[in-house]
């Protein structure tokens, strides 16, 4: 297995500081301030409704009705592991029954200090001057790109005007590392995480219908674990793990020696604050991700940028339609949709 790569070791030049599209030079002060001031805005911020539909509940809801919650915690046999971005491999943690075994987990890249405080602190204050709606488990979210019907496979061009402004420099900076260069995004949803409110996501995979191969997040305000998860059948083949694990695993058949159900094993990938994300391959499209309630522990403002599926890329049945979405998306002149 070859070494991951060290994104944070060989950085390419920090390009200029992120704009906002509007004028005044104080901005990234009252933006710092703003942020600085979070914690005691969130605390005193209060939601009387919530976007919960179906199964899915937060704790607004489960208040206003009263009783024992209807939702459910993450079964508690897991065994546990811990992905480690130097190696790329999944190794069991000390609390599990797997402690010192470990298996090759695929597809994750983590660009760790993506942005600078000053850069986070102006996006949110950027974001946080545009109206957020409610969404399901305890969330609020702005979306910028179609209006999809996923279970009809259609979508509504009406009302797009692209990703916002204050995201042009972001998607610039993501090209001038390995793996993104030709990241084109076509979609921008931003996720508004608190403890208060009992934000979470439940496991699930995105749509390959519209959406294409790599999955970018950039995680801002606070830290938090993405937990992977597989429904499959079958085992996954472990392999003891070096103790001091500076060097990549051995990947031989003779080096396996041990197994574990695909359905009771649980990735916890730590993801820190300012850090970019990317899935794809066996992580995008075999492993569920999910934020559980007990991870989001202060304010947690997420951006997922999403690409075009190969149905609607250059030789793709719907490749006109596809380069009408990019044209509008990188236009940077969006607002929520």
């Amino acid at each position: 297995m070859p070494r991951g790569p060290d994104y944070n070791s060989q950085r390419p030049p920090r390009l200029p500081r992120l704009r906002s599209d509007c004028a005044g030079g104080g901005m990234a002060a009252a933006a710092a301030a703003s942020v600085a001031a979070a914690p005691a805005a969130a605390t005193a911020e209060t939601l009387e409704e919530c976007g919960c539909k179906g199964i899915r509940t937060c704790l607004v809801c489960e208040r206003r009705r009263g009783g024992d919650p209807p939702w459910r915690l993450p079964p508690q046999n897991l065994d546990r592991f811990l992905y480690c971005s130097h190696t790329g491999w999944a190794v069991g943690t000390e609390e599990s029954d797997f402690e010192g075994w470990a298996f090759p987990f695929p597809g994750v890249m983590l660009i760790e200090d993506f942005v600078t405080r000053e850069e986070e602190a102006e996006l949110v204050h950027l974001m946080d001057r545009d109206p957020w709606k409610l969404s399901q488990s305890g969330r609020r979210k702005q979306d910028y790109g179609p209006r999809v019907n996923f279970r009809k496979q259609k979508l509504k061009m009406a009302g797009f005007q692209g990703l916002p402004a204050f995201s042009q420099e972001v998607v610039q900076r993501m090209g001038c590392y390995p793996d993104l260069e030709d990241f084109r995004p076509v979609e921008q949803c931003n996720l508004d995480y608190r403890p208060e409110w009992g934000s979470a996501i439940d496991p699930h995979l995105d749509d390959t219908w519209l959406w294409g191969e790599r999955l970018v997040s950039l995680n801002l305000l606070s830290p938090t674990v993405l937990s992977m998860s597989r429904k499959a059948p079958g085992s996954l083949l472990l392999c003891p793990a070096p103790p001091d694990l500076l060097e990549p695993l051995v990947e031989g058949a003779e080096a396996f020696s041990r197994s574990v159900m695909c359905q009771d094993v649980e990735v916890a990938i730590n993801v820190p604050r300012r850090s970019l994300l990317v899935l794809s391959g066996e992580a995008r499209h075999q492993w569920l991700h999910a934020i559980h309630r007990r991870h989001v522990t202060a304010r947690r403002v997420c951006i997922t940028f999403r690409e075009l599926s190969p149905e609607f890329c250059p030789g793709g049945g719907q490749q006109d339609l596809g380069q009408e979405l990019l044209q509008v998306a990188l236009s940077f002149q969006g607002r929520p949709v």
